[in-house]
């Protein structure tokens, strides 16, 4: 065996790949895109929960909105209060209040409450059974029960309760995961603050939603009439409640005959 060939065909081969790897080294550096510290930073404070609730495609997005001055400072639901004074710190502004988000369930379409329509024997998903003439309740607008938004919930602050999903405030982030999962669109971030809110989504006349379910919203008006800020008015058979103007004040709890308006936090 010539062991002199072998050796050169090694050096060639080691020399073809040192200027390679010296022509690779030289164009990443002329090639190399300037790092933003600030933005890389900002990025490092988040939570990394990448959930799109502050209107960015993620974190990195919202992170390069804020140094670049282009975005509100405190939109990071799961990062919250002391995310937000982290950010301000680098960024070198004031913090500000946070207002802070938690997920709710406009539904108490209970098993108690409601009944089923049919009996389901598909994929345990919501998503796969709302194609099913709206999923298995007899409420159209109500929750199916299945758990989608539990099984996207990263703080585990969500669950399913005698067949209607439940949300935990203390657990909860605000980060959205689970409205975007519900296929019946029923469940809404709002403001951890005193208020009244309205739990159904039922959007039918009165007589046709108490039939489906015991707590639905009969659109009677009474919740209208008692309030004094003017925060409730009913549309489309249905009670909504303007949290800007309301003051927890909580007439249109005791007027509701439904019980379907509750007072959201103390």
């Amino acid at each position: 065996m010539d062991f002199t060939m072998i050796l050169i065909a090694v050096a060639i081969v080691a020399g073809i790949g040192l200027i390679i790897g010296l022509i690779l080294a030289i164009a990443s550096a002329i090639m190399a895109v300037p790092v933003d510290e600030k933005v890389e930073a900002v990025t490092s404070a988040l939570p990394g929960a990448n959930c799109g609730a502050c209107g960015y495609s993620g974190c990195s997005g919202y992170a390069k909105a804020l140094a670049d001055g282009e975005a509100k400072l405190g939109a990071c639901a799961p990062g919250g209060e002391e995310c937000a004074k982290v950010i301000a710190e680098i960024l070198g502004v004031e913090a500000g209040a946070v207002d802070r988000k938690v997920a709710l369930v406009h539904c108490m379409g209970s098993c108690d409450n409601t009944d089923t329509k049919m009996e389901y024997q598909g994929i345990k998903s919501c998503a796969a059974a709302v194609s099913l003439h709206g999923g298995v309740g007899s409420c159209a607008y109500g929750c199916i029960g299945f758990g989608d938004c539990v099984a996207v919930c990263p703080y585990g602050a969500v669950s399913v309760c005698n067949g209607v999903a439940r949300i935990n405030a203390d657990l909860c982030k605000g980060c959205s995961m689970c409205v975007n999962a519900c296929p019946k669109h029923i469940i809404s971030v709002v403001s951890y603050k005193a208020q009244t809110v309205v739990r159904c989504s039922n959007f039918d006349k009165g007589a046709l939603a108490r039939k489906v379910c015991k707590s639905a919203c009969i659109g009677c008006k009474k919740c209208e009439k008692v309030c004094e800020a003017g925060a409730v008015t009913v549309v489309n058979f249905k009670a909504v409640v303007d949290a800007e103007k309301c003051s927890g004040c909580n007439l249109c709890v005791e007027a509701c005959p439904q019980g379907c308006i509750t007072q959201f936090r103390v």
